[in-house]
């Protein structure tokens, strides 16, 4: 599956039997450098919509919600230490966490890329 992208511009993306989510790139350029990502701990159970994480920059400091609800199973803990890793790469190794997702039927109400990119062009 490709990855999906919700209006908050956070994205999740199918990898193996879990789901893994961040925020797009997008999202990262609107925040500037950032400077601290806070993220859930493993073994917290989301619903979609639920705050999973908070990402501070220079700028302001965003809620990161998930874009389908599940168990947190992984967190990327090189963030604590290097979170300017969202800048350069957001959709990439930049991500937040791994979900073991509660329904994957969640993923089809989200954007696709091409949805994603003529919303950002409405924004």
């Amino acid at each position: 599956m490709s990855t999906r992208y919700t209006k908050d511009h956070e994205w999740i993306r199918i990898d193996g039997d879990a789901a893994v989510i961040g925020i797009s790139n997008y999202a990262q350029e609107q925040l500037g450098d950032v400077v601290f990502v806070e993220l859930p701990a493993v073994g917290k159970v989301l619903k979609k919509g639920d705050e999973a994480a908070v990402v501070e920059s220079v700028k302001a400091a965003s809620e990161v919600y998930a874009p389908a609800g599940g168990e947190v199973i992984a967190v990327n803990d090189a963030l604590a230490d290097a979170p300017e890793t969202v800048n350069a790469g957001a959709e990439g190794e930049g991500w937040f966490a791994r979900l073991k997702l509660a329904d994957a039927a969640e993923l089809e109400s989200l954007m696709d890329e091409a949805a994603y990119k003529a919303f950002l062009e409405t924004v």
